[in-house]
């Protein structure tokens, strides 16, 4: 689901996250394509468009989120929710090891596989990066 973000607004998202993607870390100068706002909480579950609710996001992780608020997690078939850039601490729920980013929690659990965030392309994404001194953790 599309929503208009004013100019004004989508400015204060992409400089409160200093131009990263607040979910996978890569910074929008090391992408081919234009960070989108996404909406945390789609507007579909009811989310609203305003700051508290957007993040700053790359092409891929707002793509593979969709209008996602969480998964299910197995074997326990627990339902968890998704990593919220705005109430959640990064390093509460992800590290790096190597080129791979790793769960620490089930939000992260949960965010790693919707996002996709372990895929072949975003390693080796990332592997460029950290060959051009980019990749900086």
């Amino acid at each position: 689901m599309s929503a208009y973000i004013p100019k004004k607004l989508r400015k204060l998202v992409a400089g409160r996250a200093k131009g990263h993607c607040e979910y996978c870390l890569l910074h929008e100068s090391d992408s081919y394509s234009t960070f989108q706002v996404d909406h945390i909480i789609s507007l579909r579950h009811g989310g609203k468009t305003n700051p508290i609710n957007l993040a700053y996001a790359c092409l891929f992780c707002n793509r593979y989120k969709g209008s996602d608020v969480g998964t299910v997690l197995l074997p326990k078939h627990d339902f968890v929710r998704l990593y919220n850039p705005r109430s959640d601490n990064w390093k509460e729920h992800f590290d790096w090891q190597g080129l791979e980013m790793v769960p620490l929690s089930n939000i992260g659990e949960a965010t790693i596989k919707i996002l996709d965030l372990n895929s072949l392309e975003r390693i080796m994404e990332r592997q460029i990066l950290q060959e051009a001194g980019r990749f900086l953790r």
